[in-house]
């Protein structure tokens, strides 16, 4: 598993040829990061996502991607939200209005992330005198041999999260990632655990899109609705298929992916594309459902704001298929894929002044019946949003907090708040500074919440959980879904 030579051709990039792997960093001029300030940065897994988010990186004085790294080498089979919306925007960031034209596909893959950076940083960056990008196939390989490397983003598919977040931080690398922790509850505590022992910096880079909830908060902790009760989260999630059959047909894995090195930690299967790119997130295994995708922004905020702990309990009700066999129709048995859309009610403790808080998660277009007090005032519930409800009030605001609205007293206004979150600073935090309150070790409690409710949703019951022993008391089964079960060499 070599890092990648073969080049594409890229107009403006810089001249082809075998790369050895060698120090980015140059003495900058007048108004130039010095290379002692510069964080030098591989890109885990080049994907829709990771093309989106990359301009933000490659246009930052203070980074420099040295490396790509992903188990696909350049295929055009990933999923996008319009048609063409990668190819334009990578087009935009080599300067090629012609680039890949006619292939009607979506790119992706390690070895486009590498023309991508080498394309940009010549366009933009030429008096850096940047060395070439390294693109790698494993990561594992990467993390050893990249010597001139400080951090890590992650953007791959939800299994990962917590096996390369772990390797990384073994190396004393900061870690960008995506949400969520990771998939399996004990999984998420060991990658927190980990950052709690490594000096290094962590930022989960949900962190911050919740502002408006965190203000919301902040309101009603002044008394704006009186106590709260319950609060209500909804989404339009999923928008990626959610099957209900596991694959039975056998094609062949798309020439240069490593359908084994994808796979990780998670057991043997053959290839199939229902399990990649983004339709990953529909499946038990490798993903977490739309809680995971979308919960991390709007809830993390309230978590925080609210001192949530790890939840007392959980409870799901999904919606069920079924099946006709020998002329007999039976709701079919599904233990391997989140359902089309569900309901999760999480309870947490009181504390302090604060009462016991019910939390309800909805999704698949699924949406909480509004309070008499706001049905009574024709208040609307957009596809996605947030309700908090107090004993003396309720507000009623986007699903990351945008243009809440306040019921109280049988009046309807505008209600008005500050944001209350600070900025992330994940990047001054790898330079050496404070931590980022986007720390990993912030997010201990929403990624138990998010885990505990998907093994409300496999069981079919209601869990109640020991935080301090991570133990389920009252259904021992469910105990199996706290974990997973490893391929040998991926045990955590």
């Amino acid at each position: 598993m070599q890092p990648s030579l073969n080049r594409r051709s890229f107009m403006g990039a810089a001249a082809a040829g075998a790369f050895t792997i060698v120090p980015r960093h140059v003495l900058g001029g007048p108004g130039n990061v010095a290379p002692s300030d510069k964080i030098t940065l591989a890109q885990i897994g080049f994907g829709t996502q990771a093309v989106r988010e990359l301009g933000g990186l490659l246009g930052e004085p203070k980074i420099q991607i040295v490396a790509v790294c992903d188990p696909n080498a350049d295929t055009s089979d990933y999923v996008e939200w319009g048609k063409g919306e990668i190819r334009k925007r990578i087009q935009g960031y080599v300067g090629d209005p012609n680039w890949r034209k006619g292939d009607e596909g979506c790119p992706g893959g390690r070895d486009v992330g590498r023309a991508v950076v080498d394309g940009y940083y010549a366009r933009h960056r030429k008096a850096d005198k940047f060395a070439a990008c390294a693109a790698w196939e494993d990561f594992r390989e990467m993390l050893d041999k990249q010597k001139d490397l400080d951090a890590v983003k992650i953007l791959v598919p939800d299994h990962l999260h917590a096996a390369i977040s772990i390797a990384a931080m073994n190396k004393g690398k900061h870690v960008l990632l995506h949400k969520p922790i990771a998939n399996r509850l004990a999984e998420g505590r060991k990658v927190i655990e980990k950052a709690r022992q490594a000096k290094v910096a962590t930022y989960l880079l949900a962190y911050g899109s919740g502002a408006g909830n965190a203000a919301i908060v902040e309101r009603i902790k002044q008394g704006a609705i009186g106590k709260l009760r319950e609060v209500h989260n909804w989404t339009n999630r999923p928008v990626w298929p959610q099957y209900t059959e596991v694959p039975a047909d056998r094609p062949a894995a798309p020439k240069g992916f490593n359908w084994d090195l994808w796979l990780g930690p998670v057991t043997d299967r053959p290839y199939h594309p229902h399990y990649t790119h983004t339709v990953y997130r529909g499946w038990y295994d490798f993903g977490g459902g739309s809680m995971a995708d979308m919960g991390y922004y709007s809830l993390w905020p309230v978590f925080t704001g609210l001192d949530l702990d790890a939840p007392l309990s959980a409870e799901a009700w999904g919606t069920h298929t079924c099946r006709v066999t020998d002329c007999v129709s039976r709701v079919a048995a599904n233990d391997f894929a989140y359902p089309t859309a569900c309901t999760i009610r999480l309870r947490f403790a009181a504390r302090a002044e604060r009462p016991a808080i019910d939390l309800f998660w909805y999704d698949g277009g699924m949406k909480p019946r509004l309070p008499e007090e706001l049905e009574a005032q024709d208040a609307a519930m957009g596809k996605e949003g947030i309700l908090f409800v107090g004993d003396q009030g309720a507000i009623l605001a986007g699903f990351l907090g945008q243009d809440p609205q306040l019921f109280a007293r049988g009046k309807r206004e505008a209600l008005k708040t500050q944001s209350a979150m600070p900025a992330g600073a994940w990047l001054e935090a790898m330079r050496g500074g404070p931590p980022s309150p986007g720390s990993f070790l912030n997010a201990a409690a929403i990624a138990d919440a998010v885990n505990l409710g998907t093994v409300a949703l496999r069981t079919g019951r209601k869990v109640l959980f020991d935080s301090s022993q991570m133990r389920i008391t009252n259904v021992g089964e469910a105990n199996r879904l706290l974990a997973r079960e490893y391929r040998p060499g991926w045990v955590l």
